[in-house]
């Protein structure tokens, strides 16, 4: 039996290679197959079945495309919500790969289709030796429980209660848990940064597990997550398995600076560089997001329909940029600027800068600043400098008129580290504020050096 996790960088996302026999199944692949054919060629193994735990919400599935190039099997639970499906297994049903058998646990909670995986070997037919859990079990945690009715979600997070303590609970303490994602995904919040676990490790720090039924869908259905406007797509084309990849490496078009210039104006530019470059420097109305983070604030700054232009710090990283909007669905990838952003700063066009400020310089002229805190609401309720106005930078473009400040008065936007204040600083600018600064190191710094805060 072999194991290999295959992680996605970005949407903290883990599918998995699993493979005995020689017979293999990948659970929950993305939308770009090609390291899982490599790594099924380098087992020696046949990809017999794609199992997926449910429809994905924050990337562009890969199962009917690796399904379509392997000849495997897509199997899932026949929820309506799933929309297809070769191997439809009802609650406890099994199927074989290798000596291995897999069980399917129905576990709705997160979302109404979910499913787990138990897998048990021929030396153990008792307890499973792992347990591909999806978003219904991460490590320390659960997944969000609001995405099918955020007015639900209380009850949700009780379903999902009752889906681990009645499916996984009693499965045995030494099964691995292979969940779907890691800390950073947009599916859940709270995951703990951890290798690998077992049922028995969480059942000592998972809340789930910790908490009664009571305390968790409370907990658990209270929470305030922000919804990406992509999830919607996500959705959609996952209905059916999800869509072949249109990304090819170096099929993004490379255009010189007056060419890209010429362009790109009025369409939707991506600045990909990070903080501190982009307020030293920037082509006017270009929005801020790190490369990175391109794969969840992509989607909330574009869509599937946007034609956009590419700015990099090399252009190497072009291609880098392009698959991470591939990888949630968007493929209206017009240009990138050779050379980067170099050749535009030596070409003698137009440059507008921002500016940075520490957490020092602010805290000692406080009353010269209007300050916005551009982070997810529990985290501007955990600390934030006072007075500060709280906007989500995901909802902030659309909510501009909302903001309390003068344009002609100097802002400082802050967020945890930077990355997400450039992107909102970015935002002000293209709205007309005069003067937008970064608090680089963000709230991380301020609270590094002991600088007040309110709760």
């Amino acid at each position: 039996m072999q194991l290999k996790r295959l992680e996605t960088p970005g949407i903290a996302h883990y599918a998995y290679l699993l493979a005995d026999g020689g017979e293999a199944v990948i659970v929950d692949p993305r939308r770009d197959i090609g390291e899982y054919l490599d790594a099924a060629r380098d087992m020696g193994t046949r990809v017999k079945y794609v199992l997926e735990t449910h429809r994905q919400e924050d990337f562009v599935m890969g199962s009917a495309y690796l399904a379509e190039q392997t000849g495997a099997r897509i199997v899932n639970s026949g929820h309506k919500l799933f929309g297809h499906g070769d191997v439809q297994l009802d609650d406890n049903e099994t199927l074989s790969v290798g000596r291995l058998t897999v069980q399917a646990l129905h576990t709705p909670g997160h979302t109404p289709e979910s499913t787990c995986y138990a897998v048990y070997s021929p030396q153990n037919k008792n307890s499973p030796w792992c347990v591909f859990t999806g978003d219904t079990l991460f490590f320390g945690t659960t997944g969000r429980t609001d995405l099918p009715d955020e007015n639900a979600s209380i009850e949700n997070a009780a379903l999902l209660h009752d889906s681990v303590h009645e499916k996984i609970f009693d499965l045995g303490d030494t099964a691995l848990i292979l969940p779907a994602h890691g800390p950073g995904s947009v599916c859940g919040s709270g995951m703990a940064d951890r290798s690998y676990s077992t049922i028995g490790d969480e059942k000592q720090y998972n809340e789930v597990f910790t908490l009664s039924r009571e305390e968790f869908s409370k907990k658990k259905g209270g929470e305030r997550l922000s919804r990406p406007p992509y999830f919607r797509h996500m959705e959609k084309v996952n209905l059916q398995g999800g869509i072949k990849s249109q990304f090819q490496p170096n099929s993004v078009q490379i255009l010189n600076a007056a060419e890209f210039a010429n362009q790109s104006g009025g369409e939707l530019i991506i600045d990909t560089r990070d903080p501190e470059g982009f307020a030293g420097g920037h082509i006017d109305n270009a929005h801020s997001i790190w490369l990175g983070g391109l794969s969840v604030f992509g989607g909330w700054i574009g869509n599937e329909h946007v034609p956009i232009y590419l700015l990099t710090e090399r252009q190497a990283d072009i291609d880098i940029a392009a698959m991470h909007l591939s990888r949630i669905g968007i493929d209206n990838i017009r240009a990138g600027l050779a050379g980067g952003f170099g050749k535009w700063r030596s070409s003698g066009l137009p440059i507008q800068m921002s500016g940075t400020i520490s957490p020092r310089d602010l805290s000692a002229n406080l009353e010269r600043y209007q300050i916005l805190d551009v982070r997810e609401i529990d985290e501007y309720d955990a600390g934030h400098i006072p007075n500060a106005t709280h906007m989500f930078v995901g909802s902030l473009e659309a909510q501009l008129g909302k903001l309390p400040f003068d344009k002609e008065k100097p802002v400082v936007v802050t967020c945890g580290v930077g990355h997400r204040a450039s992107l909102g600083v970015s935002i002000l600018l293209r709205a007309g504020y005069k003067s937008v600064i970064n608090l680089i190191g963000g709230m991380s710094a301020w609270k590094a050096i002991d600088l007040p805060t309110q709760n």
